[in-house]
C-alpha cells in the first residue's frame, strides 16, 4: 500500500504523504471459528500491530534488494546504501515503542523506496517491486491452515492498522478452498485527502495502483488466485477480495474484475 504521513523525515523532496489517522475504536473481540465477529481485529493488541508494521517493512526493504540484484544493472551502491541508511534511520525501541512509531518508520522507508524506484526505473517498475516483496512475504507470512482465509486475514490485519471498515464473507471453515473479504471504507484514501488538502504531494494518482499488485502477489505468492472488484460509493472507496485454490496452479491469472 502506498501511503505517507505528512511531516515524515525525507530527504530532498517532500514525500508522497498522508497525516496519520487516529487508532480505531475497538469493538469485541473474536469468538470460536463459527462466532467470530465481521471485523475480528479490532481489539489487535499494540504489539501485535507494531510487529505486523515491522513485517511489512522488512517485506518492502528486502524484496528491493531482491529486485535491484535481479536487475543486474550496475545500480550505484552508494545510492543504495544512503537510501537504506534513511529508511532505518532512528528506529524506535522495540521493547517501549507504540505502534504509531512502527507506523512513521514504515510510511517513511514506503516513499523513500516508491521515490528510489520510480525516479530510475519509472511508474512499472512498482509492480516489479511488488511481486519481489511477494517472493520474501512468502517466506516470512506464517501459514495458519486456514486455506484460502490466510491471505485474506492478512488483507484485514493491514485494513485495520489504518483503521479501515471491512467485513469478511459468511464464514468458512479452515483449509477452505475459497475466502473473501469486503473493505467497505479504504483509510488509506482518508491520508492521502488529508495530505493533498495540506500540499503534500502524491506520486501516484490512486493508492490503488500499488496497493492492488501488492495484494495480489501476496495472494499469489501463497498458492491462491487473486481475484479484486474495486469500489466507490456512499461508504466511499473500497474494494473487494477473493482468493481461492487455482484450477491450474500453473497459470497467472490476471485478479482484476471489472466494478
Amino acid at each position: 500500500m502506498s501511503d505517507v504521513p505528512e511531516g515524515a523525515a525525507v530527504p530532498a523532496q517532500p514525500a508522497p504523504a498522508t497525516a496519520v489517522l487516529p487508532q480505531p475504536v475497538a469493538v469485541p473481540g473474536p469468538g470460536r471459528w463459527d462466532e467470530q465477529p465481521r471485523s475480528p481485529y479490532r481489539t489487535m493488541p499494540e504489539a501485535e500491530r507494531s510487529a505486523l508494521w515491522r513485517q511489512r517493512l522488512h517485506e518492502a526493504e528486502a524484496g528491493l534488494t531482491r529486485y535491484l540484484v535481479s536487475r543486474g544493472d550496475g545500480i550505484h551502491l552508494t545510492d543504495w546504501f544512503a537510501l537504506q541508511s534513511a529508511i532505518f534511520a532512528d528506529l524506535p525501541d522495540e521493547a517501549t515503542a507504540g505502534a504509531a512509531e512502527w507506523q512513521r518508520v514504515f510510511f517513511r522507508g514506503q516513499a523513500l523506496m516508491e521515490r528510489f524506484l520510480v525516479g530510475r526505473y519509472g511508474e512499472p517498475a512498482l509492480a516489479e517491486w511488488a511481486r519481489s516483496n511477494a517472493d520474501v512475504h512468502r517466506e516470512v507470512e506464517p501459514d495458519h491452515g486456514r486455506g484460502a482465509a490466510d491471505p485474506i486475514h492478512r488483507i484485514a490485519r493491514q485494513a485495520e492498522l489504518y483503521g479501515s471498515d471491512y467485513e469478511f464473507d459468511d464464514d468458512v471453515p479452515p483449509g477452505a478452498d475459497r475466502a473473501a473479504l469486503t473493505i467497505t471504507h479504504c483509510a488509506i484514501w482518508d491520508y492521502r485527502e488529508q495530505a493533498r488538502r495540506t500540499g503534500v504531494r502524491l506520486t501516484l494518482a490512486s493508492p490503488c495502483t500499488y496497493c492492488t499488485e501488492a495484494t495480489s502477489s501476496n495472494i499469489r505468492a501463497k498458492g491462491f488466485r487473486p481475484e479484486y472488484r474495486l469500489r466507490s460509493g456512499p461508504t466511499g472507496h473500497g474494494c473487494r477480495w477473493e482468493a481461492s485454490a487455482p484450477t491450474d496452479p500453473d497459470l497467472d491469472l490476471d485478479p482484476r474484475q471489472e466494478a
